[in-house]
């Protein structure tokens, strides 16, 4: 029996983790800034499966908060077998004219808060010299999105650090898996039909609106479907030989595919000119 920690618990995908790591007969800790949100879902589950969740308060922003919340879990089920860093959302907005405030919080939550989460429960499972680490990336992380490129920075950032992670922590069994959804079928989209375009470049306000409109008239038509994409997760994290990463959904499988294809074509394009840059051989 394993513990999986998620956090981002009024999600979709979060509360998919719970699901599925419930139908393993595993334990769950589902965290969320409102956990009385979840309170129905865990009495869903029933009385035995009630006996594996653990619902607990948390504001992924809050470092302090981070450390305790992963104390009590640890103190509750005697160690945190799975991280699930789940939580995130996007704001959109140009480069140039996206508010300071939103620049720092998308950084705060989507890089941050992760880097905080792997920091507190490495220590345990050193000692255990066992564990997973998923991080939820995004397609984002990969081919970036105008009108969210600090989102897409921020999910570079995760993939970025989750490589180094991943080599780093090996020694000690731990695995770590990046995991890049494409549109799916979550809440993620929901909250942009209430919130005003804030643009502070006059010339990118069109721009930055038809984006708006473009991701409120995707809400509930996504194709991915949560559930299926954490079972294809679980999936790739059985194999012998795991996958540093795992893209989910047709679509998000397209873009990745074509972006590395003409990232790998225009690589080989300017072959010459970057092998130009070296000191000349020595005769």
């Amino acid at each position: 029996m394993k513990t999986w920690f998620v956090t981002g618990g009024t999600g979709g995908f979060g509360r998919a983790y719970a699901d599925v790591a419930l139908e393993l007969g595993d334990n769950v800790v589902l965290t969320a800034r409102r956990p009385g949100l979840l309170k129905e879902w865990a009495d869903l589950h029933g009385a035995e499966a009630r006996e594996r969740i653990l619902l607990l308060e948390l504001d992924t922003t809050d470092s302090q908060q981070v450390r305790d919340t992963v104390r009590a879990a640890e103190a509750h089920f005697g160690g945190i077998d799975v991280l699930v860093n789940n939580a995130g959302r996007g704001w959109y907005g140009s480069v140039e004219g996206s508010p300071e405030a939103d620049v720092r919080r998308s950084f705060k939550l989507n890089f941050f808060s992760v880097v905080d989460l792997v920091r507190a429960v490495l220590p345990g499972m050193r000692k255990r010299r066992s564990g997973w680490i998923v991080n939820m990336s995004s397609v984002a992380g990969i081919a970036s999105v105008p009108g969210f490129g600090f989102y897409s920075a921020a999910k570079f950032a995760v993939e970025g650090m989750t490589d180094a992670l991943r080599a780093e922590v090996e020694p000690f069994g731990i695995q770590v898996l990046a995991v890049e959804p494409g549109a799916f079928r979550t809440q993620a989209y929901a909250g942009f039909a209430d919130e005003p375009v804030t643009e502070t470049v006059e010339a990118y306000r069109a721009f930055v609106e038809t984006v708006r409109v473009a991701m409120v008239s995707q809400d509930g038509r996504q194709p991915g479907d949560p559930h299926r994409g954490v079972r294809a997760v679980i999936d790739a994290m059985a194999q012998d030989f795991p996958p540093r990463r795992i893209v989910l959904g047709s679509n998000g499988y397209d873009a990745v595919h074509d972006h590395l294809r003409d990232a790998l074509d225009e690589l080989r394009a300017q072959e010459t000119a970057s092998r130009s840059a070296d000191f000349p051989e020595a005769a």
